[in-house]
């Protein structure tokens, strides 16, 4: 368990509780929240954020869930903690991811209404919008169609976040919102083979590579469907943002602009880049490359944070490497 204190803009005593603050944008949040605590001029203490993980609560568990906020009382909750994972670990097991989910976001959203929230942001993801769209996907669409049949336990889990938002707002008036980031990734990641994303397991399985001498990397899937990818330093600076200025309801995505949108294969030369490997990349094109696109529109954000600058691709992917090297021995191999 952390706990943090970071200068607030009023006078007002909050206590944030981060679910999921042992993850990848949980871990990104906290380094933020201490930056900024350490770049204030005048410390103070009238604002408590609590980072818990797996081993704090069963969030699965509707008695510990509430045990959780009986013991920290917040009055604001960033809501992060699910079960996730790579394309071919969702393919796998779509009937644990939805029913995991599910419990999840029932429980946190249940205690946050029973124990007086004022303010909840939970995490969806763009997988979560129709497979057959139009592009770019905005906040509208979210429920016109089914998601992609690979991952549909997650995606329709994540969907529901938005449901029990607008019912517990139409009831009870609670302020229960959501963002939609696109594809995340940074320090902290998962970079486990079986259960990680893209990038890490890209990350991770170059530098096995480059320790093996192995001449060819190989790729999974021809390389060409395209992604949006952001940084998680990014993400949380946004998370916070929305925490203390979204007003609304209504899903908001944090995503980087369109034209920023790369195919795998070009995230498996940037990571190359970054790893100084020397070798051949090759792409299995037996294996199943997912949804093609997801093109997300970042016009609701961009008009009510227009001056928000995203760390350069290439930037982050480099730094996220040099954080595996680092820290290799005690990251989520």
């Amino acid at each position: 368990m952390y706990i943090y204190y970071y200068l607030t803009m009023n006078n007002e005593e909050r206590v944030i509780l981060v679910t999921g603050g042992s993850g990848l944008v949980g871990q990104a949040i906290k380094t933020i929240v201490e930056k900024e605590r350490q770049d204030a001029l005048v410390e103070s203490k009238n604002e408590v954020w609590i980072f818990c993980g797996s081993k704090d609560a069963d969030l699965r568990d509707k008695a510990k869930t509430e045990a959780l906020f009986e013991k920290h009382k917040p009055t604001h909750v960033i809501h992060l903690a699910a079960m996730v994972g790579g394309l071919f670990h969702n393919m796998a097991h779509n009937l644990d991811f939805f029913r995991e989910n599910m419990a999840i976001n029932d429980n946190v959203l249940y205690a946050s209404y029973k124990y007086n929230v004022k303010k909840v942001v939970s995490c969806l993801s763009t997988c979560i919008f129709p497979d057959k769209t139009t592009y770019p996907i905005d906040e509208t669409m979210v429920h016109n169609g089914p998601p992609h049949s690979s991952n549909y336990g997650y995606s329709y889990a994540k969907r529901m976040i938005d449901v029990l938002n607008r019912g517990y707002h139409e009831q009870h008036g609670c302020m229960f919102t959501s963002v939609v980031p696109c594809n995340v990734f940074g320090p902290h990641d998962n970079f486990t083979l079986a259960a990680s994303h893209v990038i890490p397991a890209l990350v991770r399985r170059m530098d096995d590579a480059m320790r093996n001498g192995d001449p060819t990397f190989t790729v999974l899937g021809s390389g060409k469907p395209l992604r949006q990818f952001i940084y998680s330093l990014d993400l949380a600076r946004l998370f916070i943002w929305v925490l203390k200025n979204y007003t609304s309801v209504e899903p908001i995505i944090l995503s980087v602009d369109e034209e920023e949108e790369v195919t795998i294969g070009e995230v498996a030369e940037a990571i190359k880049k970054a790893h100084g490997y020397q070798g051949q990349i090759v792409y299995d094109t037996t294996k199943a490359d997912g949804q093609y696109k997801k093109t997300a529109s970042n016009k609701k954000l961009r008009s009510l944070y227009k001056d928000f600058k995203f760390t350069p691709f290439e930037k982050a992917i480099q730094d996220t490497v040099d954080w595996f090297k680092q820290n290799r021995e005690h990251a989520r191999t």
